[in-house]
């Protein structure tokens, strides 16, 4: 058993110190100021975050694949955003990929000791053949998790590059990866209990990397979801077609004749009424262009 007392996420917060006596009110009040300042912890980490972004976009646009590996609330949280991927940017599931020591079990049942599988780390990316490729991001809050380290450095010695997000100084918890992200979310209300301000600033963190690698494969219109899986559910469905409003400028029933037409796909859709051509020319157009919806609009 390692000493990690002196991790910043494990350090008592001398505001909560009375939590248990707090009126209800006044709890509630201290949780809220202490996940306001995540934001700002998070903007300090903007290089890292940056580079990951970098990473995770050339990863994907070359064919590899973004692939979360964490333990607990730091690897349920990596296969959210590598579940809601395949929905909001119409990418194949496996492209973008969410590794949790313990399996799936661990996704709705806690398995603690899992964490301190190196073995398993390592299992697991050899099962999902990581190579010079793919980007692998490991994520533990406290910076010490036997499972991720050593996942990464299989991925490392597999040619793949790497990225690791913590939120402890990087001389209280090293690592070897490519990008090292520290998000300095300090001591919890709760001591210890990281799935409150450390797991909030990782799912900022990760929202922010898959959005932006998106953004630069042209997975995205203005600020509109254009590569949104229509098919999937009647949500979906109604959003595509109000894509295709704002992008197009077009009414309801005329926009929802003209997804029809384009088979559901919203950027074949606004490039056929951009430059008035059919559904298979617009398709040539966008790929001409990798896909980008503005690029084939100015080029046409």
């Amino acid at each position: 058993m390692h000493d990690r007392g002196h991790l910043l996420t494990e350090q008592r917060h001398p505001s909560s110190a009375g939590l248990d006596t707090l009126p209800l009110a006044d709890a509630f009040d201290l949780m809220n100021r202490e996940d306001a300042t995540i934001a700002d912890a998070v903007a300090v980490a903007k290089p890292g975050i940056l580079a990951a972004v970098g990473l995770a976009a050339d990863a994907l646009a070359r064919g590899g694949r973004l692939v979360y590996v964490g333990a607990g609330t730091s690897g349920r949280l990596g296969v959210l955003d590598a579940a809601e991927c395949p929905p909001t940017f119409l990418i194949p599931p496996d492209r973008v990929l969410g590794i949790i020591a313990g399996g799936r079990e661990a996704l709705s049942s806690a398995q603690e000791g899992a964490e301190d599988d190196a073995d398993a780390g390592r299992r697991a990316m050899d099962e999902s053949c990581v190579g010079e490729h793919d980007v692998v991001f490991g994520i533990a809050t406290g910076g010490t998790t036997p499972f991720v380290h050593a996942a990464l450095d299989r991925a490392r010695a597999r040619g793949s590059r790497t990225v690791f997000l913590a939120c402890v100084p990087r001389d209280e918890a090293p690592d070897r990866a490519d990008v090292s992200i520290r998000v300095l979310t300090g001591p919890e209300v709760l001591t210890g209990s990281t799935r409150l301000k450390a797991g909030l600033a990782t799912k900022m963190v990760l929202n922010t990397v898959s959005t932006l690698a998106m953004v630069r494969l042209n997975k995205v219109y203005q600020n509109l979801m254009v590569d949104v899986a229509a098919r999937a559910c009647d949500k979906l469905r109604d959003r595509a077609v109000r894509t295709l409003m704002a992008a197009a400028g077009l009414p309801r029933d005329a926009a929802q004749r003209l997804l029809a037409q384009a088979d559901w796909h919203v950027k074949t859709a606004i490039v056929m009424h951009g430059l008035g051509v059919g559904a298979g020319e617009a398709q040539q157009r966008l790929a001409q262009c990798a896909g980008s919806v503005r690029r084939a609009l100015q080029a046409g």
